[in-house]
């Protein structure tokens, strides 16, 4: 037996419900829960009973919502019912899914859609009488000005609604039917003649060809044409006999019911029951994946590390517009040695994280009116500069989290930046892009937000892990399934595809996309994925690898899940990151060779005594005179560099780098340097008189005070430096006489958290959410549908019971002695009216307490707020009462 014919069979024949409320009155609490939970906007707020819910469900923004988060195979079910009478039999929406030859995989598939379609109220009724929810109809719906997502045009009746009689009748009889003594009639005649298979084919085969041509250019939609005053002899053809009818003057419809008699009874060319599976393009071992992903990670965070240590004294400055001028992104992607897209990308990242963040100025701004500096600006970011303050100017650096980042262990660190990117919203591939209003987007910058970027994000991974570890899938086959799951409705007929999404190069990430390109968007934001996953290490070679995996764990309550989640994905990736060295290999050409990371005290020592050479997997350091002098500076002594090298390497120590330390050192701060404006001191009185004969020193205008002391009409910055330049080895000089140690000032920001992401709707509710608010809906039903008793004709529904103090009085104290319920009206102290279902407890001291059917709680009321009381209606049928 068919799945078809199985739910054929186990449907009753009833007419089913009147309305939705009825409808979901009718359903159980479980049902309800799914309900709310498939469409959580329904649940903000509460809704007080049924009927509220109803009307909500109803609304044009929340089908919007429902619709756009329908698979393809249940968008064309309910087009498809938006195109048959309403109702609809089950019957009638399987012709309409499967033609006249039928298709046993939408046959099996549809059972389950229109439950799904009924799950999501967007369908009620019973099973000869589906009905697609009214805004969804009038959403879905051709019209006499636009075709249905199917590419139906309107019916007969509504394509004929403003023509004449007579017209109707010229119609009917050119299309060979007998004449009739009614339009109404005589519309429903051709409309019969059209769905009838026989009878339309034998209709066309008296058709020129060219009327035929016509048609099969309409048939699957767009259903409109044009036609001119005086149309050819094969349109004349077509118009005399209704299959081509006027909507406006000038433009004609094929009326639906030709369309589908043309189309073999099907609504869509190409129904899409059964969801594309996801292609494998590649496989690999997963330890090879793993591996793999383990290295990119590990140079993630090597990426990061290097952003925050070029930003740490102070980053660039913010710009009028917020975010980054074009000339601090290329500066920034210089630094970090990638393309300038994956800078931002990375400086997105850090930010998501909380590692990064505006200082915050707050002095006196003015505007930069300088004119361009030929750096690579363009009209908009010249209008965007950085802005120019009075006092402190406002700039990007790192935050205090990012020192607490920084003592993490490797896989702690890389899980804390994927739970930033995992549901972050925030787009860089935009950046470089247009918005709405055409101006430019820029990293750190506002416009950047697009709310359906975690779900892509997020389905990408998953879709990755139903393949067996190791299989890399089809990009193209990966965005198919994508498009299946979430159809964009807007897109109308189906289109030519899009390019499926580029992997090979990360130059392809950014680059923008149209504000108004929902369809563009979606493609963008998988290709994205993909590409973000790999630099991040979440992949490795295209595939998933077991930390990946571990991401997907379904949150729970916040916090806890969170970092139970991030220790489970640390501890998946440790085993694959590269262990610190603490050791280098000096070699006699100046240069030290670290064969891979070092631990961060080493790094950063390193750093101040050698200059970068190259990176890579292995970082080479050469030193020179003026590192050396750097290390100096900072308070490191030669005999104490001395040490520290011989300590940290695994080859011995050159003779040309201990003489290159201990020359540096023997004439670092021989000459001492302050500020009179600035002066000179030194001991040997013939280094005095060098100075003095140098016609380099003749810009610092020096002057001999005393035999071991010059005077300068210099700054002592500018007095050093121009000594530097003449071969000397300065150091400056406190007021006291001691050296001072020059250490680079790290800057911060005051305490930030990191940007919330912009949902896409509601949040999902948890199971407590979704239990208390159907006992609530319950409960609000209950009493709102309970019955009073001798309610006077001219009440209104829902209206206030009225009586005296003393009758409400007595009848809440008879109610509190038999235990049951009545109607009361209350107004609370805002003057906001409300009628409740109250069983009284207990009567004393102006207050009845009692338990309230409406908010399913025990509740106090003051007596003097209650407009009046009515007892309930007996139950004709011996039901329980409320209580």
């Amino acid at each position: 037996m068919s799945a078809e014919q199985q739910h054929r069979d186990g449907q009753a024949a009833d007419p089913g419900p009147r309305s939705l409320a009825q409808a979901l009155r009718e359903r159980d609490d479980a049902s309800l829960a799914a309900l709310l939970r498939a469409r959580p906007d329904l649940l903000h707020p509460v809704p007080t009973d049924v009927t509220q819910l109803a009307t909500r469900a109803g609304t044009r923004a929340s089908v919007l919502r429902a619709l756009e988060h329908l698979d393809r195979f249940a968008l064309q079910s309910a087009e498809a019912l938006a195109v048959a009478p309403d109702p609809a039999s089950y019957q009638e929406l399987l012709g309409l899914l499967a033609g006249d030859e039928g298709d046993e995989a939408v046959a099996g598939a549809l059972p389950a859609t229109v439950a799904l379609l009924r799950e999501r109220a967007l369908v009620w009724g019973g099973e000869d009488r589906l009905r697609l929810l009214r805004t969804a109809r009038e959403l879905l719906a051709p019209s006499a000005s636009h075709s249905s997502p199917t590419g139906l045009g309107p019916s007969v009746a509504e394509a004929t609604s403003g023509m004449s009689p007579g017209r109707v009748q010229e119609i009917v009889t050119a299309a060979g039917l007998p004449h009739t003594h009614d339009a109404v009639s005589a519309v429903a005649a051709l409309s019969a003649l059209f769905a009838d298979r026989e009878r339309m084919a034998a209709l066309l085969e008296q058709a020129p060809e060219a009327s035929r041509e016509v048609l099969g250019r309409l048939v699957w939609g767009p259903p409109y044409g044009q036609v001119t005053a005086e149309p050819a002899a094969h349109l004349r053809w077509l118009l005399d006999r209704g299959l081509l009818l006027p909507t406006t003057p000038g433009t004609v419809v094929l009326p639906r019911e030709a369309a589908l008699s043309l189309r073999g009874g099907r609504a869509h060319r190409v129904p899409e029951p059964v969801r594309p599976r996801v292609a494998v393009a590649a496989e690999r071992t997963p330890q090879v994946v793993d591996a793999a992903a383990g290295g990119q990670a590990f140079a993630a965070l090597a990426t990061v590390e290097e952003l925050l240590r070029s930003w740490d004294e102070g980053g660039p400055a913010v710009l009028r517009a917020g975010g980054l001028s074009i000339r601090d992104l290329k500066r920034t992607a210089a630094v970090l040695e990638v393309p300038e897209p994956v800078a931002a990308f990375w400086v997105e990242l850090a930010y998501a994280a909380g590692l990064i963040a505006s200082d915050g100025g707050h002095a006196e701004e003015r505007h930069d009116r300088a004119e361009d500096d030929g750096e690579g600006y363009d009209e908009q970011e010249r209008e965007a500069r950085p802005r120019r303050r009075t006092g402190e100017a406002e700039h990007y650096a790192p935050t205090p989290e990012s020192d607490a980042w920084r003592d993490l262990p490797p896989a702690d660190r890389w899980a804390w930046l994927l739970e930033a990117w995992l549901p972050g919203t925030r787009t860089p591939g935009l950046i470089g892009g247009r918005d709405g209003r055409d101006r430019t987007l820029s990293a750190l910058g506002p416009g950047l937000d697009r709310s359906p970027a975690p779900e892509v994000r997020r389905r990408v991974l998953e879709l990755m892990a139903e393949l067996e570890p190791g299989q890399a899938p089809d990009p193209a086959a990966l965005l198919e399934r994508l498009r299946w799951e979430r159809p964009l409705r807007s897109a109308g007929p189906r289109r030519e595809r899009p390019e499926p999404p580029r992997t090979g190069a990360r130059s392809a990430y950014g680059g923008g996309v149209a504000a108004n390109d929902p369809e563009a968007l979606r493609t963008k934001l998988t290709e994205w994925a993909l590409l973000e996953a790999e630099m991040l290490g979440v992949t490795g070679r295209g595939a998933l690898a077991a930390h990946g995996r571990a991401l997907l764990a379904a949150p729970g309550r916040p916090g806890e899940a969170g970092a139970a989640r991030a220790s489970a994905v640390a501890a998946l990736l440790a085993p694959h990151l590269p262990e610190p060295l603490d050791h280098v290999l000096l070699q006699a050409d100046l240069t030290a060779v670290a064969p891979g990371p070092l631990v961060r005290p080493l790094a950063e020592a390193l750093a101040v005594l050698a200059d970068v050479e190259s990176k890579g997997g292995a970082t080479v350091y050469r030193f020179t005179p003026g590192s050396v002098r750097r290390a100096l500076d900072a308070g490191r002594g030669a005999t104490e560099l001395h040490a520290f090298l011989a300590q940290h390497s695994r080859t011995p120590v050159p003779q040309p780098l201990t003489y290159l330390i201990d020359d540096v050192a023997r004439r670092h701060g021989r000459l001492r340097v302050g500020a009179a404006s600035s002066y000179v001191r030194c001991d040997d009185e013939s280094v005095l008189d060098e100075i003095l004969a140098d016609r380099r020193a003749a810009a610092l205008r020096p002057r001999r005070l005393a035999p071991t002391v010059l005077a300068a009409q210099a700054d002592p910055r500018t007095l050093i430096e121009g000594l530097r330049a003449m071969g000397f080895a300065p150091a400056a000089e406190s007021a006291e006489g001691d050296v001072m140690i020059a250490r680079p000032h790290s800057h911060r920001t005051p305490p930030r958290t990191p940007p919330a992401p912009v949902p896409d709707g509601p949040p999902a509710p948890d199971a407590t959410l979704l239990t208390a608010a159907v006992r609530a809906v319950r409960a609000g039903d209950r009493a709102a549908t309970a019955p009073r008793k001798d309610a006077p004709a001219d009440e209104s529904p829902g209206g206030l019971p009225r009586t005296s103090p003393a009758d409400t009085l007595a009848t809440v104290q008879a109610a509190a002695m038999t235990g049951e319920s009545v109607w009361i009206g209350h107004v609370n102290a805002e003057g906001a009216a409300s009628q409740r279902l109250l069983a009284p407890l207990r009567v004393e001291g102006g207050y009845v307490t009692g338990y309230d059917h409406t908010a399913d709680e025990v509740r106090t009321y003051a007596l003097h707020r209650i407009t009046g009381v009515a007892e309930l209606a007996e139950d004709p049928d011996g039901a329980d009462s409320p209580h």
